[in-house]
């Protein structure tokens, strides 16, 4: 089978329904069931970059940023069948393209990508702090 074409592009808000299933594909761990949430966090991202293949969502970069000085990768979710061929990579090549090179690109990782990220040019950073969401 040949695969289709990955597509990338800069949307201002794709469907909540749509996101939240990329998300229960890719195993991101986010409010799925509660798709006003999913919504307001669309709505108030201000860099979205998705990645289609056949116009299907498979991948989405989600940034809160001031294109200045640093942007926050909120979400970086790759659907389960097509990781591994270099989509996350491209939609952060993507995000950085956006950005700019003054801006610094920050994350929190998941613990079962702890692996992934150092090899798409992240350095690990000691100096960070959290306060929790409550849900």
């Amino acid at each position: 089978m040949i695969a289709n074409e990955i597509v990338y592009s800069v949307e201002e808000a794709p469907g909540a329904e749509e996101v939240a299933d990329l998300y229960r594909r890719a195993g991101l761990k986010r409010p799925v069931d509660d798709l006003e949430r999913i919504d307001r966090m669309i709505a108030h991202a201000n860099l979205i970059i998705c990645a289609r293949e056949a116009g299907r969502l498979v991948g989405i970069a989600r940034a809160l940023t001031d294109f200045s000085f640093c942007c926050y990768l909120s979400d970086l979710a790759v659907d389960s069948v097509c990781q591994r061929q270099g989509i996350g990579k491209a939609l952060i090549e993507r995000v950085q393209e956006a950005i700019g090179d003054e801006a610094a690109l920050l994350l929190l990782s998941a613990p079962n990508a702890m692996d992934y990220y150092p090899r798409v040019g992240f350095t690990k950073v000691e100096n960070g702090w959290i306060i929790p969401r409550a849900r």
